[in-house]
């Protein structure tokens, strides 16, 4: 089994929730995840249906004050942004970064919140896939340096050049959430990776030999899962029900229908990683579910890090 790279999810969210707006408490635990010999930091997206700190200023920020790890959006949304703007953001960013930035981008869940979140920014819920897949056409050209022309459904411009290109020939890698038969034929066809949530570690395996068997390019398969760590598993899964419903305003068994979740001690925790690790997910985006963010990330590279990191080789 490949050794995944791991990477750690900036609790941008759990401090809105909180209600603490504290960018540079964001960008110290960034550094720490550095030091403890994490692989990644990843930033979410949501102005309005989770509102949070802008993750593409948070990793400008974070950019500056590291200098190895890589930084990922797990995920931006594109459909609520000019791709213009957003590959000059992006490409910039890539530049600061020396060519750390992966471009994690997403859809958008299909729920009432989030269909009033593109409603408060004047964008057609139900345009939201194609104006992601232009968009993220537009950004690839955009980012080979030339002067390019486009025309679509959505968007129409000409001649238009960015600068400073990407620090990458090429620009970031861009990695694509979603499953199902739609979103892993657009995986296959658009992106560099792939960011799922698939519930356990069968359905990950399935779902990654479609997109093997129909992919243009080699792609990154990937994992974005929450974690609530406990040496006690019962206290555990309450915490985990406590940081789940405030971060989704949604009963826990809804979201854990759809999404990676898991409540238990480190040990168990890390069995479950490596069983999707074991399906074929070469990079784990951990989230923790938890009041003390610091502490948390402190206990998983102490107590599970080790373990996902002691079997297999790179």
């Amino acid at each position: 089994m490949t050794r995944p790279e791991v990477g750690y999810l900036l609790p941008t969210r759990d401090q809105a929730v909180h209600g603490r707006h504290e960018p540079k408490r964001l960008v110290a635990q960034a550094r720490r995840a550095e030091a403890l010999g994490l692989d990644a930091v990843w930033a979410g997206d949501s102005p309005v249906t989770r509102p949070r700190a802008d993750p593409l200023l948070v990793l400008a920020a974070v950019a500056e004050a590291t200098e190895r790890i890589a930084l990922g959006t797990a995920v931006l949304l594109p459909a609520l942004r000019h791709p213009i703007l957003l590959a000059h953001q992006l490409a910039t960013l890539d530049r600061l970064s020396d060519g750390r930035v992966i471009a994690g981008v997403g859809g958008g869940f299909p729920n009432p919140h989030t269909e009033a979140q593109f409603a408060a920014l004047g964008i057609e819920f139900g345009t939201r896939i194609s104006r992601m897949t232009e968009a993220l056409e537009i950004m690839r050209l955009l980012w080979s340096g030339d002067e390019v022309s486009f025309r679509g459904a959505h968007f129409d411009f000409r001649d238009v050049r960015l600068a400073p290109p990407p620090a990458r020939p090429g620009g970031p890698p861009i990695w694509l959430a979603g499953s199902g038969p739609a979103a892993l034929r657009r995986v296959a066809r658009h992106a560099d990776g792939w960011l799922p949530y698939p519930i356990d570690p069968t359905a990950y395996a399935a779902d990654l030999a479609v997109v093997e068997s129909v992919a243009a390019r080699p792609i990154t398969p990937a994992l974005y899962v929450t974690l609530c760590l406990d040496d006690d598993p019962d206290r555990a899964r309450e915490r985990l029900r406590v940081s789940i419903e405030r971060y989704y305003n949604a009963p826990l068994e809804f979201v854990a229908s759809i999404q990676a979740l898991f409540a238990g001690t480190p040990g168990e925790a890390a069995a479950r990683l490596r069983a999707y690790a074991a399906a074929g997910a070469r990079h784990l985006v951990i989230r923790t579910a938890t009041d003390d963010h610091e502490a948390a990330l402190e206990e998983f590279a102490d107590r599970v890090l080790p373990l996902l990191r002691a079997d297999g080789s790179r």
